[in-house]
């Protein structure tokens, strides 16, 4: 038996509230959030005292998700530094497909993000970039210029 699909990305976070608002105006959808503890959570994830608030966000196909989650207990661990650049060992960012780069970079400024870099196109196909949103996180944009000829 192979995997399903790819039900989510999970992504801890200080501030639920402002990290929600950046990924709503990204332009998914929120499907819901709330309290989650108990002894089940304690066992999936190892962790004792587990108590976390968390928040279901889907894009608009209704494809792909994020779970954000905001630790009360245990605290969460910071990694250090906070902006790790592009090369860290590790997951470093969650990529989507968007109609207008512009528009969505110029949108997500006003939550406080900015360019890692800068907006490239690659020859014919696409325009890209690499924002880095509330707590660091890094969201790539990909624009299709040319229909995919497979």
């Amino acid at each position: 038996m192979t995997i399903r699909r790819m039900d989510n990305v999970l992504i801890v976070v200080e501030d639920l509230d402002a990290v929600v608002e950046f990924f709503v105006e990204l332009g998914m959808e929120l499907e819901g959030r709330g309290p989650v503890e108990g002894r089940w959570v304690e066992r999936v994830i190892g962790l004792d005292d587990v108590r976390q608030d968390i928040a279901m966000l889907r894009t608009p196909d209704g494809h792909g998700r994020v779970e954000l989650a905001m630790f009360h207990t245990p605290k969460a661990i910071g990694s250090e530094p906070k902006d790790t650049p592009a090369n860290t060992l590790g997951i470093r960012r969650v990529m989507f497909a968007v109609d207008d780069i512009d528009d969505v970079v110029a949108r997500l400024r006003t939550h406080g993000a900015e360019l890692v870099g800068s907006v490239e196109q690659y020859e014919q196909s696409y325009r890209l970039c690499y924002i880095r949103g509330p707590e660091g996180i890094i969201v790539g944009l990909a624009e299709q210029l040319a229909p995919d000829i497979r």
